[in-house]
């Protein structure tokens, strides 16, 4: 079966799916929905894949929907006037891309893996959230908590060593994409080029600052160096600069 084959198959199973059954639906926009908002809901989702590397949606272009990442990770993208790019965040399961009332896409979204959106009409969408409260709390706990984390990422930039934003980092990674059976364990969705540019450092200190993290007993990476395993948070976390984990 070659890729596209696989891709195409992949919609299709999702295409099938209830929203009830959905991986990330505790997380999403809709996880306070009743019957009526599912039913909603899933006579206007679709569902779209991307592969690694391709252009989700250009900065600056009309973005005719809104959408939940369902697999994958995405990144947001800035560019200055003299052509210069600068990585501005990092989306993952769950997360909410697109701002209903605006048609324009504020930042360039890649795909950094293999990724699929379930994706509303923009417009079909905004009467949704008039109509809909339980949609429309919800996402505005989730524009809440991205501002909270756009404000620590102020902090990380600002403050933090180079060992602090990139323990921040895994940390990040880990907590959201880990497997749930201890030790935690993800594959990391950048490369080390990508995690530089996000950290607002070099490629050479971002492998330095991981190896010293590995040397310490804090992290651990699996054969092929793209999946880090941590046996415990809480020395990961110190290491980030945040205390421990929360309780």
């Amino acid at each position: 079966m070659t890729e596209q084959s696989k891709i195409i198959a992949a919609q299709g199973a999702l295409a099938r799916q209830d929203c009830r059954s959905c991986p990330i639906r505790h997380r999403a926009v809709c996880a306070e929905c009743g019957d009526d908002d599912f039913k909603r809901l899933e006579a206007m989702k679709s569902y779209r894949s991307w592969r690694a590397g391709e252009t989700i949606t250009l900065e600056g272009a009309v973005l005719p929907f809104v959408g939940t990442i369902v697999r994958g990770c995405v990144t947001l993208s800035q560019s200055t006037e003299d052509g210069r790019v600068q990585t501005v965040g990092l989306m993952m399961p769950s997360d909410f891309i697109g701002r209903p009332g605006r048609a324009e896409a504020h930042c360039e979204v890649t795909a950094i893996t293999d990724t699929t959106l379930c994706l509303f009409d923009r417009k079909q969408f905004e009467r949704l959230l008039i109509e809909t409260p339980t949609v429309a709390r919800r996402l505005l706990q989730m524009s809440l908590d991205e501002l909270d984390a756009a404000r620590d990422w102020m902090l990380l930039l600002g403050c933090k060593t180079a060992r602090e934003r990139v323990a921040t980092f895994l940390s990040l990674v880990l907590r959201r994409a880990a497997s749930e059976a201890a030790p935690l364990k993800a594959e990391l969705p950048l490369g080390r080029e990508a995690m530089a540019s996000y950290l607002g450092l070099t490629i050479e200190t971002v492998s330095r600052q991981i190896t010293a993290l590995r040397r310490d007993g804090i992290i651990d990476l699996a054969p092929g160096g793209r999946t880090v395993i941590c046996d415990d948070l809480d020395a990961l976390l110190i290491a980030a600069g945040t205390g421990h984990a929360p309780t």
